[in-house]
């Protein structure tokens, strides 16, 4: 096995999440697919060569419903990493991403904690 290609991420709807992870984030929209039942196999990413994917998965029962925004326990659970910090925090801010604190300044990097659109906790980070 060589890497992983794609993670779920439950969603409260499709579209939303599309816009957020491309418009905010900057990801690329990889597929779009209706699946003819109601569903779509959507897939996004960051942008470059060898990025894992995201599968977007819209909730569709009660239990799906109440993990949304809540898939890490409130832990950061995702990591996102950058070549420019100070541009990808200034774009994300002018695109209204909510960081829970002001960028620090690591022996590892330059990190900061944002949630995305449900609430699950990811870091941006420039590795040092």
């Amino acid at each position: 096995m060589s890497h992983i290609a794609l993670i779920t991420l439950v969603v409260r709807e499709y579209d939303e999440a599309i816009a957020f992870y491309t418009d905010a984030l900057g990801f690329e929209l990889i597929e779009d697919t209706d699946r003819g039942d109601g569903t779509r196999w959507v897939v996004v990413r960051p942008r470059g060569a060898g990025a894992a994917g995201l599968l977007l998965a819209r909730a569709k029962n009660d239990a799906e419903r109440a993990a949304v925004g809540h898939q890490t326990g409130g832990r950061v659970g995702f990591f996102l990493h950058t070549e420019d910090f100070a541009a990808d925090h200034a774009r994300m801010l002018a695109a209204g991403v909510r960081f829970k604190e002001e960028p620090r300044h690591e022996e590892y990097g330059s990190v900061a904690v944002f949630e995305y659109l449900y609430g699950n906790r990811w870091d941006l980070l420039q590795p040092a």
